[in-house]
């Protein structure tokens, strides 16, 4: 193959591992793979252009290739501009140079949404909303088909909206948000030191602990009036809920749906979707492919789709 025959390349540059989509522009999946990170080592960089390298060598070029990363997208895409904590060292990073070829770059869970709408569980919805729920909350929507990005690239990071004014400030200095009543980082305080991971809270919960029951049932009430906030705002007609601790199944999603009826803002018969991510841990290396699609000027096909644009 030669870069005439359309592919795009979407990289997920996280932590621990890069997630890796090479596709085609009618969405078939030429490969999915991912590579160590690495990101203690000062030459992480290399390592993901190395492993690009080899995508190429195996699959063809690229057409277009693009990237997701934590953290605040540059405006002009070349780079992450604001990442603090985990790979902090993502900040600057221009991997239009670093790559040899444009390539623009997104925010990591805007490009998880932008790939749940082309692929996944939002499949060609113009309003949708993303919360991924891991070790802390993150989010994207798109409004009218368009990715809100909004004036220094912060839109949709849900994880920071305030549900509790007296509450203790996160990592941007939001009093009581969203990421500190479900967030993965700090679950042995909100338990008492009874649980150090969601996932031993869950498992508690389903061998019966009452205790478990009850901080369980007061993050899924803190994520149901969150979502109810951000439906009142932007109006979407599905919701996706992805990330590890989404993974719970059932677990999360019928007592969500129950705090739901409570909360949720509904008119006559028209109720929003709450569903679960179905891309799973390359959604994002699928939005960042789609990403470069619609930014690449000479991609075969450029579709005005998803809030790509």
């Amino acid at each position: 193959m030669t870069a005439t025959d359309g592919l795009a390349t979407g990289l997920d540059v996280g932590v621990t591992n890069v997630k890796a989509a090479v596709v085609t522009a009618d969405g078939g999946v030429v490969a999915r793979e991912q590579f160590e990170t690495r990101s203690e080592s000062p030459d992480w960089p290399a390592r993901v252009a190395a492993g690009l390298a080899d995508l190429e060598r195996r699959f063809g070029s690229a057409t277009a290739v693009g990237l997701a990363a934590p953290g605040v997208a540059r405006a002009d895409g070349r780079c992450i501009r604001w990442m603090r904590g985990r790979l902090a060292e993502v900040e600057g990073l221009d991997w239009s140079e670093r790559l040899g070829r444009p390539v623009p770059v997104i925010n990591d869970a805007q490009a998880a949404l932008l790939g749940e709408i082309w692929l996944g569980a939002a499949k060609g919805a113009s309003n949708a909303i993303l919360l991924t729920l891991g070790t802390g909350v993150g989010g994207a929507a798109v409004v009218d088909g368009r990715l809100l990005r909004g004036w220094l690239g912060r839109a949709g990071h849900f994880g920071h909206i305030c549900l509790d004014v007296d509450g203790e400030q996160d990592i941007v200095r939001t009093p009581g948000s969203l990421e500190t009543m479900i967030g993965n980082y700090n679950i042995a305080g909100r338990s008492g030191g009874r649980f150090d991971t969601t996932h031993s809270l869950i498992a508690a919960l389903r061998a019966g602990d009452e205790p478990a029951q009850t901080v369980w049932a007061k993050s899924v009430r803190a994520l149901a009036c969150g979502i109810a906030s951000l439906v009142n705002v932007l109006d979407p007609e599905v919701v996706i809920v992805g990330g590890g601790i989404a993974a719970a199944g059932a677990t999360l999603f019928e007592p969500l749906a129950a705090e739901l009826k409570e909360v949720l803002w509904r008119l006559d018969d028209e109720h929003v979707r709450v569903v679960p991510a179905a891309l799973g841990e390359f959604a994002g290396a699928f939005g960042a492919a789609r990403n470069a699609m619609v930014a690449s000027a000479d991609y075969p096909t450029r579709i005005h789709a998803g809030g790509g644009a």
